[in-house]
């Protein structure tokens, strides 16, 4: 679950890391107790979407008057913002950070997060601040310093200051930097975060440590212990299509193709996909219904791809282990019964009940195409797709 940049921020002061003062605002009438606050002379305006590459994106904007900053917000809200790290629709801006300049004498990358594959919290830092930090670490791999956490031992103080010494940090900004590192530690082990990322952190000209941005992903699979943090959920930030799956426990995700899959099983849904990819059509979507679908669950399935109007074809490829044929057969009747569907619909059923689930499609009266195994299946939706498009 990705946070806000100022719900990031607001853990981060919870927990000790110094990060400038802000608002957030949700129109720009809002103004009025923030200029009282700080005075001017000068503004940050930071627009809130889960995803980087803003100020490219013309979603940082420093203002220096009034006038500006009402012009800025009212520009930014309500608009949708395209980066690099976002589709050619972009992500609804639904409010705004606004900050005050700070005087910045350089720029610092640190991260931290859960490598998979150590089974290890792995600290990262890099000189090279306020850059595309996956640009530095393709171009100059030595630039990315690293510390591997021992789960047994903990975060200790030896690493911390390697770190920063390593990054030039002198005086008491080396005991600064091991504070904020521990309390980062802290942060991302408490609130079971699975990333924690500040670029740039940012050393002022008076020599103090300061989170300029802040990124926090939390573990989905750990929200359930933390119903404060469950509540920072934005669903404007995701596709509405998956925020409908996971409601009825349906694992989905948009792709830009036009062939739909409906398939039961992560692995047999991605080897779907390649089949699609190699007899030269392109998937519309990742579907996996479960092993344990019932009729209601596939009929909101195939009613959820025929909602993406880019889909030329839908490919039903079912292997009836824990879940049978009949079924997802009948899920399919009721779906396209509920719906209605003109498009060409290939099914490939296999396993459990499968006969029963041939004879319930045969005799729907529903025009679907039958294949007898994947390959077969794959090319028939490809072939479908091309046959309607000349």
């Amino acid at each position: 679950m990705h946070l806000h940049e100022y719900q990031a921020k607001r853990l981060f002061s919870e927990y000790g890391i110094p990060v400038p003062a802000g608002q957030v605002l949700e129109r720009s009438d809002d103004i009025a107790g923030l200029i009282g606050a700080s005075g001017g002379p000068a503004w940050v305006v930071k627009a809130q979407v889960h995803a980087g590459g803003r100020g490219k994106g013309g979603g940082v904007r420093r203002v220096e008057d009034e006038h500006s900053l009402r012009e800025a917000i009212d520009a930014m809200i309500g608009s949708r913002l395209v980066t690099r790290q976002t589709d050619a629709e972009g992500l609804p801006v639904n409010c705004v950070l606004v900050e005050q300049p700070v005087s910045i004498a350089r720029e610092i990358y640190f991260g931290m997060l859960v490598d998979r594959a150590q089974e290890r919290i792995v600290l990262m830092a890099s000189a090279a601040g306020g850059m595309d930090i996956e640009a530095v670490a393709a171009s100059d791999p030595d630039a990315i310093l690293t510390e591997t956490v021992n789960p047994a031992a903990g975060l200790q103080g030896y690493q911390c200051r390697n770190l920063a010494f390593a990054l030039g940090l002198e005086g008491k900004q080396v005991h600064a930097f091991s504070k904020l590192l521990a309390a980062a530690y802290r942060l991302l082990l408490e609130c079971d975060a699975s990333l924690l990322e500040i670029n740039p952190l940012v050393v002022t000209v008076d020599g103090e440590l300061l989170a300029l941005d802040a990124k926090v992903d939390l573990d989905d699979n750990a929200v359930f212990r933390h119903p404060q943090l469950a509540g920072l959920a934005d669903d404007s930030q995701e596709d509405a299509r998956e925020n409908a799956a996971r409601q009825h426990g349906l694992n989905y995700i948009r792709l830009h193709g036009n062939i739909a899959c409906m398939v039961n099983g992560a692995g047999l849904a991605m080897a779907t996909m390649d089949l699609i990819k190699l007899h030269g059509g392109e998937p519309a979507n990742f579907l996996d219904v479960g092993g344990g679908a019932t009729a209601e669950r596939v009929a909101e399935a195939f009613k959820l791809i025929l909602s993406d109007k880019k889909v030329r074809a839908i490919l039903v490829n079912i292997f009836g282990g824990i879940v049978r044929c009949d079924l997802i057969a009948e899920g399919i009747i009721q779906a396209v019964e509920e719906v209605g569907v003109d498009l060409p619909v290939v099914v490939r059923l296999e396993g459990t009940n499968v006969e029963q689930g041939k004879m319930l499609l045969a005799n729907s009266g529903l025009s679907v195409i039958t294949a007898d195994g994947l390959t077969d299946a794959a090319q028939k939706v490809v072939g479908a797709v091309k046959e309607a498009g000349q």
